[in-house]
């Protein structure tokens, strides 16, 4: 599996404390869960981030993120974001944060 191992190990340093936290290599790269659902994935291209449909749609207008297409289906929550739009620690927390916070919102796998 091609993924950035380097934004891994950032990624990684932004979720240091995050209770449920776990790693699994899926979607083409190193998936990051909480409580077993998916916060943020790393992959060769920058990240996937799960952030429920209506953020997805708002962050999609309003930022470099992208909806997430696997596949012909678009996945309706998911974003993809590109590498560019993680360049800085504080981009890159800004989105592990958003993820984070809507796997918080799911029950626990």
């Amino acid at each position: 599996m091609a993924y950035d191992r380097v934004l891994a190990d950032e990624i990684r340093h932004a979720l240091a404390g995050v209770d449920g936290l776990s790693e699994k290599h899926m979607f083409g790269g190193l998936s990051f869960l909480v409580g077993g659902n998916l916060a943020v994935a790393v992959r060769d291209d920058g990240l996937l981030v799960r952030v429920g449909a209506d953020a997805a749609e708002e962050l999609a207008r309003t930022t470099a993120a992208e909806r997430a297409v696997m596949g012909a289906r678009t996945m309706a929550g998911w974003l993809d974001v590109p590498a560019a739009a993680v360049a800085t620690e504080t981009q890159l927390a800004t989105w592990v944060r958003r993820g984070v916070s809507w796997a918080r919102t799911l029950p626990a796998k």
